[in-house]
């Protein structure tokens, strides 16, 4: 019987991967560890770190399985500058980490309690350096814009799976990130009703 494979695959990071690569290219810096939280299947950080190799990716993800996967696929794709993958729950005040030169965290402040983006905030007024980005990735809420139809499906698709997710304001994201010392520095659209939202660490 052969061995099972470990490595999960998601549609939408196939698809997304490449204009949030472009982002990512605009705000990183040139050499560092880079962060990233919620890595699920672990295909966007194999992506980035095949095309961005001078860059050091630490991934981290509170479920084992999502961990395996990300393992599998390093192991698979042969990268070497992918460290192993760490357990991070971002609502815990202790991370098994104490520094990043930048933080990524894709598709995941809708799909979590309130507790975890606040707890992401604050991993990142802690870890960053002066300057370090934190880039989030997915749709968001923006007062007095009215969603629009697909994103007001999904949300409501996420809040029928658990009551304690939902899309996110924007501004509500932005106030907090303020009292951890990060300030957003651009928003930038998307594809499929996205948007990519850059903090800096002031």
């Amino acid at each position: 019987m052969p061995d099972q494979d470990l490595r999960l695959s998601s549609p939408s990071a196939l698809r997304n991967r490449g204009p949030i690569l472009d982002l990512l290219r605009d705000v990183l810096p040139e050499r560092g560890e880079v962060l990233e939280i919620a890595s699920g299947s672990g295909e966007h950080i194999i992506h980035f770190a095949s095309l961005l190799p001078e860059l050091t990716w630490q991934p981290s993800d509170p479920s084992p399985v999502a961990r395996a996967s990300v393992q599998e696929w390093v192991r698979t794709e042969g990268l070497t500058n992918v460290l192993t993958p760490l357990d991070i729950d971002t609502s815990s005040e202790n991370w098994p980490i104490e520094r990043a030169d930048a933080m990524i965290a894709i598709n995941m402040v809708h799909i979590s309690p309130w507790a975890a983006t606040l707890g992401l905030l604050k991993g990142a007024g802690r870890l960053l350096p002066t300057g370090g980005a934190l880039v989030l990735y997915g749709p968001y809420r923006r007062a007095g814009e009215p969603l629009v139809a697909s994103n007001e499906d999904f949300d409501a698709d996420l809040r029928l799976r658990n009551p304690a997710w939902g899309i996110r304001f924007l501004e509500e994201v932005a106030s907090t990130a303020e009292q951890f010392g990060l300030a957003m520095t651009s928003v930038v659209e998307m594809p499929a009703n996205n948007l990519g939202v850059v903090f800096r660490r002031q």
